[in-house]
C-alpha cells in the first residue's frame, strides 16, 4: 500500500494518532475521531481518494466516508458482495486475514445466511509476521514469512473447502505476495490495491 510503484498516483500518508496493529485489529472505538481527523488532513493536503493500511479499519468506513467529500475505501472487505457475484452460486470466497479471531461477522457486511455460508475466513495468527506486527515498533516486513504463512493457510482452507473459487486478502501487507499466491493456486486473488486502483481510475477520468 505504501509503495509508490503500486499506483499511478502519488501517495499522501497520514498516521492515525494512537493506532497500533493491536488496537486496530481488536477494534477500539475510541480511535474513530483520530481516523476522521487523519482523513480530513489528507483531503486538506490534496488527497482525491482515501484508503487504509489495515483492513480492520472497515469499522470506521461509515464515519470516514461521511467526514470527507472524496471516495473512501478503508478495507478490501468492501469487495465481498461483488465477488460473491463473480463466481457460480455454489462457489465460495476464501478470505485471508491477519487475525481470524477478530474478523467478526459485522466486518464482512453480508446479512444473507446463504451468502455468508459461501465465505470462508482463515487467518495467519500465530505466525512470524503476526508476531512481528504486534511489536512496537514492528521490525522490517519479512515478505518470505508472509508468503509462507499465507500459502499454508490457503492450502488448509482449500483442503477443507474445495469450492473456493476466489481469494480476497484482508491484510494490506498481503498484496506483496499476491503474484506468488496466484501462481500457486491458479485462482483470482483480490486485495486492497485493486480497490484503490478502481477508485483512482474513477477520479482520473474526471481530469
Amino acid at each position: 500500500m505504501l509503495d509508490p510503484a503500486s499506483f499511478n498516483f502519488p501517495l499522501i500518508v497520514e498516521t492515525v494518532a494512537g493506532a497500533w496493529v493491536e488496537n486496530v485489529v481488536r477494534g477500539d472505538p475510541a480511535l474513530e475521531p483520530a481516523y476522521v481527523a487523519a482523513a480530513r488532513r489528507l483531503v486538506e493536503r490534496g488527497a482525491v481518494v482515501i484508503s487504509s493500511t489495515c483492513g480492520f479499519s472497515i469499522r470506521h468506513q461509515q464515519a470516514v466516508a461521511a467526514s470527507v467529500n472524496v471516495p473512501v475505501a478503508m478495507s478490501s472487505l468492501l469487495l465481498l458482495p461483488t465477488l460473491l457475484r463473480h463466481v457460480p452460486p455454489a462457489a465460495k470466497i476464501g478470505v485471508l486475514t491477519f487475525d481470524s479471531t477478530h474478523c467478526r461477522e459485522d466486518l464482512l457486511g453480508i446479512d444473507d445466511p446463504a451468502e455468508r455460508a459461501r465465505i470462508v475466513v482463515g487467518g495467519i495468527e500465530g505466525g512470524k509476521f503476526w508476531h512481528d506486527e504486534l511489536k512496537r515498533p514492528p521490525p522490517p516486513i519479512d515478505v518470505a514469512s508472509i508468503e509462507t504463512d499465507v500459502g499454508a493457510r490457503i492450502r488448509s482452507l482449500r483442503d477443507a473447502h474445495p469450492e473456493i473459487a476466489t481469494i480476497l486478502f484482508e491484510c494490506a501487507a498481503f498484496p506483496m505476495v499476491a503474484p506468488a499466491i496466484r501462481r500457486q493456486t491458479k485462482l483470482p486473488v483480490y486485495d486492497i490495491t485493486d480497490l484503490c486502483r478502481l477508485m483512482i481510475a474513477s477520479v482520473a477520468r474526471l481530469d
